[in-house]
């Protein structure tokens, strides 16, 4: 379920680093960071 969970969150990265790209703001990039930084922890968990 986990890895569900993490790959679902790498997606939805991917899409904030896009919209931040679009609208050349930070607030989605900084979002992206946060949710890829959830899915490490989420894919390191035993």
């Amino acid at each position: 379920m986990k890895k569900i969970t993490a790959i679902i969150l790498i997606i939805l990265a991917l899409v904030m680093f896009y919209l931040s790209y679009k609208i050349g703001g930070l607030p989605p990039a900084i979002t992206g960071l946060g949710f890829i930084a959830i899915a490490v922890v989420f894919l390191n968990e035993k």
